[in-house]
């Protein structure tokens, strides 16, 4: 297929960085449309791409889909490239576990509640709220807890094979870990340690950092 890949997202979103590992994994070229989806109103294009008003949004010719998950299983059955589902049931479904787990638990406590408190609420000249940084830290350990035993099982971020899952985690460890305080939780996780050690060195990792500025406003 060679329509036109695009990825309309927000520069400092962990889920458009997702998007963006999935497709250098894929060796997909693609351009980018920035969408700032906190923008008050939100802009009325991002809301006829999305009807939730949230990025990333894929599109692809003709054909468009928003959700990260699925816009990652997207771009592994559309184009050639090292496969990023593993072929075995029991690693499909840890590597879709991990995405659920990540989506549905980790990624408010750990980016939104933490992250965004320590990191991006003194860009913004706001103090942080250690009672909203205090209750993500609290969730999070459940949510490290639970992805390290998933690594030491080696169904899913075995540290080896790269698939869906560690593009989908990758990022929002990413983040969590620029408050010092995630740092110090990652360290209680010896098998999640050694998964860090392994994604952060990745190529399609360093090539999607995300730069955040002096002074960040929304």
């Amino acid at each position: 297929m060679s329509d036109l890949v695009i990825v309309h997202g927000y520069r400092f979103s962990v889920y458009t960085r997702i998007v963006h590992m999935i497709l250098r994994q894929k060796y997909v070229a693609y351009a980018t449309v920035e969408v700032d989806p906190f923008s008050d109103p939100i802009a009325g294009e991002l809301l006829q791409m999305h009807p939730f008003g949230r990025v990333p949004i894929l599109s692809h010719g003709a054909f468009q889909i928003y959700e990260t998950a699925a816009i990652g299983r997207y771009i592994d059955l559309a184009f050639d490239g090292p496969r990023l589902t593993p072929g075995d049931a029991k690693q499909v479904a840890a590597m879709t576990q991990v995405v659920s787990i990540i989506d549905n638990y980790g990624y408010w406590p750990m980016v939104r509640q933490v992250a965004s408190q320590r990191v991006f609420a003194p860009l913004q000249g706001k103090p942080a709220d250690e009672t909203v940084i205090s209750g993500g830290l609290q969730a999070s350990r459940v949510v490290l807890t639970e992805l390290d035993r998933i690594a030491g099982e080696g169904l899913a971020l075995d540290g080896q094979t790269l698939t869906l899952a560690d593009c989908h985690l990758a990022p929002i460890i990413g983040y969590f870990i620029q408050a010092a305080e995630g740092t110090e939780e990652l360290k209680n996780h010896n098998a999640l340690c050694r998964w860090w050690e392994w994604i952060s060195v990745q190529q399609s990792f360093k090539d999607t950092e995300i730069e955040l500025p002096d002074q960040f406003y929304s």
